[in-house]
């Protein structure tokens, strides 16, 4: 049987609460829907960092940034760190039997040997070094080690557009052999575009404007496979990089991206489809999170993990076919901090921000029933005293693992501001 191709369209800032099948009110998404109501949906699915940087660090290795020394903030234009070279990405995982690509968003380092996004297993990579809206910002296109800088200034209002249209170019150059691609947006990330000739009119402004672009661009990525015969060989998965910054909605959730430990900030959409793996319409409550693309997208290709290195991943087919799995606990990272602690039902938090403060909250515990209160307002750790005592137990736990690991790595040293205003 051939091995599936695969697709992770990761989104930029996309909230929770902004696609239609997770309540979303206000921006109309049928065609991510589309692929929840043929697929999974995952409702309890985590990035596994509140920002950028550690986020896709996590999703391609499998492993808590903080193992790769990029947990602490996002890389800047002045940076010179990246994601260590000896890394195993997934695509390098997927090697030799697929074909690779990163379209769009790298933004784990811009200076070698951290790049070009061909040193980690990418066949070819067309995209942006980081977010668009830092300076000095090109399009990149690279098919090996040599990377070519596009002149000119990047067009933002079709960045998306091309992006898509770069993606299915690649699926179509390879419909004859297994491929993987990673199209990494910018969007809904500001400053906010929307593309001229794809005006939806949507009552959510600018902010909606660009994720219903975005939502028309999967329904044109999901015809172009039915066109190329690719449809039921490939798996399209849906998520976002963290939870919404300026607008975007949460859904009920407390916080935004970046908001320290607190679940707005870190839980995001994920829809799965894969015709003949996937059930139609299944919804997963399993614990889960980016990590687990990695050890789930192996395992659908029938190919093992790493075996030299221990992985923070786990195999998720279980939970987007119907049944138990996913994680017992859930790390929540900010900076080389570990924040809080997520389990099936509780939710510890141990650090907050207030104005400029990181606060560490050891001595307020914040213990939450996730089922009752998933927006987190209430504590109860007076309530569950001997679960206050378990989660404390499993927080020290996981701090004794993961923070040493952050001394293994230079301090993180602020670069001088780059020019940061949009053109």
């Amino acid at each position: 049987m051939r091995k599936p191709n695969v697709i992770i369209i990761l989104a930029d800032d996309l909230g929770y609460g902004d696609v239609g099948c997770n309540g979303s009110t206000h921006i109309r998404t049928p065609n991510i829907d589309r692929l929840a109501a043929e697929g999974a949906r995952l409702t309890d699915f985590y990035a596994s960092a509140n920002v950028c940087t550690p986020s896709r660090a996590g999703l391609l290795t499998g492993r808590y940034a903080i193992r790769s020394g990029l947990a602490h903030e996002v890389i800047q234009p002045a940076d010179t760190t990246g994601l260590p070279p000896d890394e195993i990405t997934i695509p390098r995982a997927l090697k030799p039997h697929y074909a690779t690509a990163l379209i769009g968003k790298w933004h784990l380092g811009h200076v070698a040997p951290h790049w070009p996004p061909t040193n980690y297993g990418f066949d070819r990579f067309y995209g942006l070094a980081y977010s668009h809206d830092m300076r000095p910002l090109q399009l990149f296109e690279a098919d090996g080690p040599d990377v070519t800088a596009h002149d000119g200034r990047v067009e933002l209002p079709r960045l998306t557009q091309r992006l898509f249209e770069q993606t299915m170019a690649f699926a179509e150059a390879h419909r004859d052999h297994p491929f993987f691609v990673l199209l990494a947006l910018t969007a809904p990330h500001i400053p906010l575009r929307p593309n001229p000739d794809d005006r939806t009119g949507s009552s959510a402004g600018d902010y909606g404007e660009v994720v219903e672009e975005i939502d028309l661009n999967v329904g044109r990525l999901l015809d172009r496979l039915q066109a190329l015969g690719l449809d039921d060989d490939t798996l399209v998965v849906f998520t976002s990089d963290n939870g919404p910054w300026f607008e975007g909605s949460s859904g009920p959730f407390r916080d935004r991206k970046g908001g320290s430990a607190w679940d707005g900030g870190f839980r995001v959409p994920l829809v799965a489809r894969l015709p003949g793996r996937i059930p139609a319409g299944t919804v997963g409550r399993g614990l889960a999170s980016n990590l687990d693309l990695l050890p789930t997208v192996l395992s659908l290709a029938g190919l093992s993990p790493p075996a030299d290195r221990e992985l923070d991943g786990v195999d998720l087919v279980p939970v987007l076919t119907g049944g138990e799995g996913g994680h017992d606990e859930i790390l929540l990272f900010n900076n080389n901090h570990v924040a809080g602690l997520r389990t099936a039902r509780w939710k510890l938090v141990a650090r907050s921000y207030y104005r400029d403060m990181d606060i560490p909250l050891d001595g307020l515990p914040l213990l939450f029933d996730m089922q009752a209160d998933p927006g987190e307002t209430y504590s109860v750790a007076s309530l569950y005293p001997d679960v206050l005592a378990d989660m404390r137990e499993r927080l020290a736990r996981a701090r004794a693992k993961y923070e040493p690991i952050a001394a293994q790595f230079p301090p993180h040293v602020a670069p001088a501001s780059a020019k940061d205003h949009p053109d």
